[in-house]
């Protein structure tokens, strides 16, 4: 599987990179973001909002599973750590066939549910601030998202 490597100093560099991201992708498109819990998920989730004009203050959705905010584009976060072991689907294909772009916090747990096209990205924390952000293209079309920002 082809990669894409960033490497962020600080909270700020990572929304930015999410931010530029946000400018390419067009509804239906699906994020899955990996990484130990503060690794930054969250944090480029934020930055992915602000760049789709989510003007409301995004915090993770670990117990409501799906938080929905209005921006250019509607944004669906979903984190959902608590579906591990779990079969229920609640609505997956909604949000990821609907007119906004969706990112799956913990996305090997729902892996079955998951589309065949989506952009996976791997956070990895390097220190305090640093972060190792990796983008996964699965499909073309993320191919040449990826290249774009690369």
């Amino acid at each position: 599987m082809e990669e894409y490597i960033f490497e962020t100093a600080t909270e700020e560099e990572t929304k930015r990179l999410a931010s530029k991201l946000a400018t390419l992708l067009r509804p239906n498109d699906v994020i899955t973001l990996e990484g130990d819990l503060g690794a930054g998920k969250t944090t480029f989730t934020k930055g992915l909002g602000a760049g789709l004009g989510v003007t409301r203050t995004i915090n993770s959705p670990t117990f409501t599973i799906v938080k929905e905010y209005q921006g250019e584009i509607p944004l669906y976060h979903m984190d959902v750590y608590r579906l591990e072991n779990s079969e229920e689907d609640i609505g997956f294909d909604e949000y990821f066939n609907g007119d906004g772009i969706t990112v799956v916090e913990w996305a090997h747990f729902i892996e079955e549910f998951l589309p065949d096209e989506r952009l996976a990205i791997q956070m990895k924390r390097i220190d305090e601030t640093k972060r190792k952000i990796i983008f996964q293209p699965v499909g073309h079309y993320f191919h040449s998202v990826c290249k774009e920002l690369y």
